[in-house]
């Protein structure tokens, strides 16, 4: 019988996991999720009335991934679609070759969706992309990228999630760790309890605590060597519909307590997702979970995608002449959360996008 963590892996390969997962989660730095699918990216594209081809597309993530080089003070990795990893800038540059000589570490969405999980009620789901992620694994890490995410979803209900769904999300998010650090990845672990709904912050956490449970023990049967891996969770917070508006240093509490009963302390960085809070909810609730005086023994910072763009997008509106303006904005929000990744944000005016609730019921890339 194989004993010890991934067996699977030379210890050449566990050094150079490690290596990329902690310089993803390194102090002040965190993580752009700019992997939105090309009709997600379409309806982004619709809220400042541009239409959605591929030459839109193409510019506004040359905004992104063209601003000023001091960006990667304080962003570490860009998740890209498979679209934006083989496109070019005007130069001729891949992008992943931008971000490299920028000293941003690329990555890439390599799950195919969310579908229905049968034999469940209440419209619980699974994520497709296993059968050839193998092969694709191989020729993204051939091709630039140094880590990979994957996304589960589950939803609160009084009936869910169940047992069911979060031991099929479990496995799947396992499977696809397991095939990420074979060729190379750092997988980003990403079962996210949606916020939609009533339900209070007590009942987000219990779900939250028995959904990361789960995933840790399928991991581990899994024989996945945690130090390759970042986990991508939801903050604990209440269902968006909920008539209880709870304070950040709550959300903090029962964000904080859910890791410290489930994530491992071998685990080198919790890279939380926005989940439809406004730019300014988003980064005042990383910092509260930055200065909650509770046991952290992990890195906590973000991988963030509306809540760094929303504005950016504003800003831009896809005008060329509004470039540096999209840019600026870029900056000024990455900025506000590598300081919040640290406890050290100390507020700003929430005024126009960045107030703005970015909830979208259902939420799908």
């Amino acid at each position: 019988m194989p004993t010890g963590v991934a067996p699977y892996l030379t210890e050449e390969l566990k050094k150079e996991l490690s290596r990329i997962a902690d310089a993803i989660a390194r102090p002040g730095h965190g993580i752009l999720a700019a992997d939105e699918s090309t009709g997600t990216m379409g309806k982004r594209l619709a809220n400042i009335n541009l239409e959605n081809t591929d030459d839109n597309r193409r510019h506004y993530r040359q905004l992104l991934f063209t601003s000023d080089k001091e960006l990667a003070n304080y962003i570490s990795g860009v998740i890209l679609y498979d679209e934006t990893f083989w496109q070019k800038d005007d130069n001729g540059n891949r992008f992943v070759d931008v971000l490299k000589n920028a000293g941003i570490i690329p990555g890439i969405k390599v799950d195919k969706g969310v579908v229905p999980l049968p034999g469940t009620f209440n419209n619980e789901c699974t994520t497709q992309g296993l059968d050839d992620l193998n092969a694709r694994c191989a020729k993204y890490k051939e091709n630039g990228a140094d880590f990979a995410k994957w996304r589960c979803v589950l939803k609160i209900s009084d009936l869910t999630p169940s047992p069911l769904a979060i031991m099929e999300n479990a496995n799947v998010l396992a499977r696809y760790a397991v095939c990420c650090q074979q060729n190379g990845l750092v997988p980003i672990v990403e079962p996210e309890v949606l916020p939609d709904g009533d339900h209070s912050l007590e009942r987000a956490q219990y779900v939250t605590e028995k959904v990361l449970a789960a995933t840790y023990k399928a991991l581990s049967d899994h024989h996945v060597f945690l130090e390759g891996t970042l986990l991508k969770p939801n903050m604990v917070t209440a269902g968006q519909a909920c008539a209880v508006k709870y304070t950040p240093e709550q959300v903090a509490q029962a964000t904080v307590t859910a890791l410290n009963r489930t994530v491992p302390a071998a685990v080198p960085g919790i890279t939380f997702l926005s989940g439809g809070q406004s730019e300014t909810d988003a980064t005042i609730h990383l910092n509260a979970i930055n200065t909650y005086q509770g046991k952290k023994p992990w890195s906590l910072t973000f991988s963030y995608g509306r809540a760094l763009q929303a504005s950016v997008l504003q800003a831009w509106g896809g005008k060329p002449e509004n470039v540096k303006k999209g840019q600026e904005t870029l900056m000024h929000r990455a900025k506000c959360n590598g300081l919040a990744s640290i406890g050290k944000y100390t507020g700003e005016e929430a005024a126009g996008a960045a107030s703005q609730s970015l909830f979208v019921k259902d939420h799908a890339y």
